[in-house]
Parts: structure tokens; sequence; C-alpha cells
């Protein structure tokens, strides 16, 4: 579960670092080009499949804990005080993980379904074209509920990650007085806080740009 854990921060990374093509005034030009790339680069289309597969895995392994644990006390404790022992992050990572499971699915199917199986507008860009996945990107976040349940998801993405990048690292025995504090504070502000805001910007800036309120 470390394994697959750690390895989809790395995914969350450079996914980011190609949506962030969406700030960019050129219409969709950089994005559409970016996603033209990692759905006809061979490297990336057998990333894809790992990637798909760490996700299941992920899901299954936190489900088959998950049962253990419950299992391995069937009976809860007399006095409880597990705010004074753990995080509450720590406490809840079954309920995050099934919202981001929940929000995956439905991102997926508003998204990669519709990039693989949908009508997509085609642009030219100097002579060669391209599936206008910009236009969907534009459809989807006009609409303001979705971009709630996107903000909304991208809340619990934080505190997933606050406590699961740091809990990696344990978990693989990676911990040293001498570089776990920056282990923490990657895990805090870089995927507790940066990674998820820039995803979070995203559908709030489209949808402020398909409503006209910026240029």
């Amino acid at each position: 579960m470390s394994l697959t854990g750690l390895f989809l921060c790395t995914f969350l990374i450079v996914h980011l670092a190609g949506n962030l093509q969406l700030f960019k005034g050129d219409e969709g030009r950089a994005f559409n080009v970016y996603s033209h790339f990692m759905t006809h680069n061979p490297v990336i289309m057998t990333i894809s499949y790992l990637l798909y597969a760490s996700i299941l895995i992920h899901s299954t392994m936190a489900l088959i804990l998950t049962r253990h644990n419950q299992a391995s006390r069937p009976v809860k404790y007399a006095y409880q005080r597990p705010e004074a022992n753990s995080h509450w992050t720590s406490r809840n990572m079954g309920i995050l993980g099934t919202i981001l499971f929940i929000f995956i699915v439905i991102h997926m199917r508003t998204f990669w379904f519709t990039m693989h199986f949908g009508p997509i507008p085609m642009v030219n860009y100097d002579g060669e074209e391209y599936k206008d996945l910009y236009t969907v990107v534009s459809a989807a976040f006009s609409n303001g509920l979705y971009v709630l349940f996107y903000v909304l998801a991208m809340a619990g993405l934080s505190f997933h990650l606050v406590h699961g990048f740091q809990s990696g690292f344990q978990t693989l025995g990676i911990r040293h007085k001498k570089y776990s504090p920056m282990i923490e504070w990657i895990g805090t502000y870089g995927f507790g806080v940066l990674i998820p805001a820039l995803f979070a910007a995203m559908p709030v800036y489209m949808f402020l740009k398909t409503h006209g309120f910026i240029g």
C-alpha cells in the first residue's frame, strides 16, 4: 500500500505539471498539445496502465487492512481518547480514501472516458490535428456544482496526503532524524497544501474564465 501510494504521489506531480498548461492564455493550445503527447507516447501509455493498477491495488489494500484491523479488535476499548495519540487524518484515512475513490471514478468518466470514446472536436496546429480537450475541460468546469465538488475533493486529497505521504516512508522503514523533518515538511506543505491548492485553482479559474469574470 505504501509503494502504490508513493507512486500515486509521483503521478500527482506529473499530472499537475501538465494540467498547469490550462493557465496559459493560448486558448488551450499548450494543454491540447500536452494531452496529445500523453495519449500517444508509448512509454507514457504503458505507465498509465501501471497507474490504473496502482489505484485499484491501493484501494483494495486499504479495504483489506481496514477489515483486518477491525477483526483484530472486535471489541472497542472501554476508554477512548484517540485524539491524544493520533491525528484526525490518520483516524479517517478510510473515509478520505473513499471520497477520493468516488472522485476518481467521476473524474475519469468526465475526462478519460470522453477523451477515448466521446465525440470531441478537432483543432489544427501547424498542419497537425489534435483533439480539442481544452473544450471538454471548459465545458465540465463551466458547471458550478462540478467545480464545488472538485474543490471539496481536493480538500479531502489534502488531508489524505498529509498523513499518507509521511506514513508511506515510515512503513517502508525510511525514517531518520536527519531527513524525517524534510519528509514531514514536504508531506505537509508540498503534498498537503501546494498540490491540492493548485489542482483546486484550475476548475475555479476555468469557471471564472468561461463565465467571463476574467479574460
